[in-house]
């Protein structure tokens, strides 16, 4: 046995505490950030923050340098922190880049994943058909934070069987921040987008086990969604 410092359990709840102070911190601004709620390139002052959210200055610098890992938030001066900015650049950067990697992630999955993985993955398409994607409010017609989460479980379910963890952390961060731009395409395409026939297509090849045909449908899928969101984003290029 090592003769290192033992955590007492007085410490221990006090780390616990902290931990969860910081993911309750990280969440909220996470999700302010995937809505729009916190703009490109607002400032996130530690302070103002503080006051905003209740937590402590301590759990809201660790929540805003894992959204910087994230991609979400950006250092500047190295001192402050502010959300990401956004350009057409950047999102066409990041369509290319999701195309190639989850390519690569549901071909391994397709591979690898057994009979528990289809399941899940019929399971995460039954309850997001289930599910209304948006609803009327006053004038405007809002996404459903409820389908966005499932949305974002079927994508993830899709290629979960792919043993690199280091490829899966990198989708779900990539996945994140075309949410945003998702978001901020405040005028979208009146045309009916077929997604729930696009995601039975993709599902189908899955089970098949035709690995080309799945990541053919699924990289079809990203595409359109891609030219929806370019025409009605209004950034900087």
């Amino acid at each position: 046995m090592g003769s290192g410092p033992v955590l007492q359990p007085a410490e221990t709840n006090v780390a616990v505490a902290a931990e969860s102070l910081t993911i309750q911190a990280y969440r909220r601004l996470r999700a302010g950030i995937l809505s729009g709620e916190l703009p490109p390139d607002q400032k996130l002052k530690v302070e103002s923050l503080r006051q905003t959210l209740g937590f402590g200055a301590s759990p809201i610098r660790e929540a805003l340098s894992l959204l910087t890992s994230d991609g979400l938030v950006e250092r500047f001066d190295n001192r402050g922190f502010r959300v990401a900015t956004v350009s057409l650049a950047d999102f066409d950067d990041l369509q290319q880049a999701r195309c190639w990697l989850e390519d690569r992630a549901l071909r391994e999955a397709v591979k690898h994943g057994g009979q528990e993985w289809e399941e899940q993955i019929m399971i995460a398409q039954h309850r997001l058909v289930r599910t209304p994607r948006s609803f009327q409010a006053g004038s405007e017609v809002l996404t459903n934070p409820a389908w966005e989460e499932l949305h974002k479980l079927f994508h993830m379910t899709l290629i979960s069987a792919c043993p690199s963890k280091t490829l899966l952390r990198i989708c779900d961060q990539l996945y994140d921040r075309n949410t945003r731009y998702r978001s901020l395409a405040m005028s979208r395409s009146q045309a009916p987008r077929q997604w729930k026939g696009e995601h039975a297509a993709i599902v189908e090849a899955v089970i098949e086990r035709d690995a080309d045909i799945a990541a053919e449908r699924l990289i079809q899928h990203y595409t359109r969604t891609g030219d929806i969101l370019r025409a009605s984003l209004n950034v900087p290029t």
